[in-house]
């Protein structure tokens, strides 16, 4: 699997698309992928709790007919944006985590997926991600997710 390579900056709390020379630099690892499966908006299930009672689930078009049954891109991290720090909150979002990075384990990508969240400052959450590979090798990573504080 390749994909354009895309690095997440944790302090910008952003990810952009690597260069390399003047063009666009490819990735075969798992980073983007992880990066894509959690910061990307995955729609909000019925019983959600919308962030701004806009009644806007969000989430990415191609999921309202998928081609494999229940298969889901991203993470319902975004519910996340206006919540307060709390215990329940890092919950949530080890919660939404482990539920966005599971189709690497389904698809045999990963043996395990173990996901650590804690509150970094007031307004800032912190997740650690591990993927452990079918080759036991570890990929550890570490993501910053803003909150209201």
């Amino acid at each position: 699997m390749i994909d354009l390579q895309t690095q997440f900056n944790n302090q910008a709390m952003q990810g952009t698309l690597a260069m390399d020379g003047g063009a666009l630099a490819q990735d075969d690892s798992l980073d983007t992928a992880i990066i894509l499966s959690l910061f990307s908006d995955r729609r909000a299930r019925a019983d959600d709790e919308l962030p701004d009672n806009s009644g806007d689930r969000r989430g990415w078009w191609g999921d309202l007919v998928p081609p494999v049954e229940g298969d889901q891109i991203g993470s319902r991290w975004w519910l996340l944006r206006r919540e307060k720090n709390t215990l329940n909150t890092l919950n949530r979002a080890r919660e939404y985590a482990l539920e966005a990075l599971q189709w690497l384990v389904t698809d045999g990508l990963a043996a395990k997926v173990e996901v650590e969240a804690e509150a970094v400052r007031r307004e800032v959450l912190g997740v650690r991600v591990m993927v452990t590979l079918p080759s036991g090798d570890v990929l550890r990573r570490r993501y910053s997710l803003p909150v209201e504080g």
